[in-house]
């Protein structure tokens, strides 16, 4: 039997760890962007694996902290 009590509280850690709702909704609009942009469908696979390994960070401003 599925025990919906754990997977919400696994999907809660997750969330929170990830750096909460808004960096989550944040990653949602930098991979909607990166689908609808150009490029082939492997560079968009790869820009949007690189994305989702830095939670709530555009790839912008990743590079300019990088930077810093």
């Amino acid at each position: 039997m599925v025990n919906l009590r754990r997977i919400t509280d696994q999907a809660k850690k997750i969330i929170e760890k990830r750096g909460g709702t808004d960096s989550v909704k944040e990653d949602a609009e930098e991979l909607r962007d990166i689908a609808k942009g150009e490029g082939s469908l492997k560079d968009k696979a790869e820009r949007a694996g690189e994305a989702i390994k830095d939670p709530g960070a555009r790839g912008e401003e990743k590079g300019k902290s990088a930077e810093r």
